[in-house]
């Protein structure tokens, strides 16, 4: 008689994915905690019960998975920006990006922001992608109707509807 022992878990019965952290500027994987994202947002709600109904976290995940059917390697990236405070110490703050999405030699970095309905929230969205310097493809993905549009800096600004009815949305 045979006896296996298997390791159980939701990642090996492909209902979450994990996904590495990448330091953008560093060009490395960083050993920091894993981001998850379920692969069916119906299961993800039944499992937290129906408690947790934030849209923001709802649309980051239905993004992932969306640049996944699109044939994306996928990974969360990091920023860290070298600064002086105001005392005149360095310091290192560290900007999430959402994704950084790649593609062969095509590469593009996107963020979610469910509402970026004030100036702050849209600095906030904005300040890991204005601090990668390199000419990549940059993108905010919002959770409104509107057609891509591109802003002073270069960062295209698209409504989630738009992203995910149109395949070549990240063409623009």
């Amino acid at each position: 008689m045979f006896t296996f022992k298997m390791k159980h878990s939701f990642e090996d019965a492909f209902l979450i994915t994990k996904v590495q952290r990448y330091d953008v500027k560093g060009r490395k994987y960083i050993n920091t905690p894993y981001k998850y994202y379920f692969e069916d947002i119906g299961l993800r709600n039944a499992r937290l019960n129906f408690r947790q109904v934030d849209k923001g976290h709802l649309m980051e995940n239905i993004i992932y998975n969306e640049l996944l059917r699109r044939g994306y390697n996928v990974d969360v990236g990091i920023v860290v920006v070298n600064k002086k405070d105001e005392n005149g110490n360095n310091t290192k703050p560290q900007y999430e990006v959402d994704f950084v999405c790649n593609q062969g030699s095509k590469k593009i970095y996107i963020q979610s922001a469910y509402e970026m309905k004030d100036d702050l929230k849209e600095i906030q969205e904005r300040k890991s992608l204005l601090n990668i310097n390199d000419s990549f493809k940059k993108i905010i993905i919002t959770g409104d109707v509107s057609k891509p549009r591109t802003d002073d800096n270069g960062i295209i600004i698209m409504g989630i509807y738009y992203f995910l009815l149109n395949d070549d949305s990240l063409n623009q």
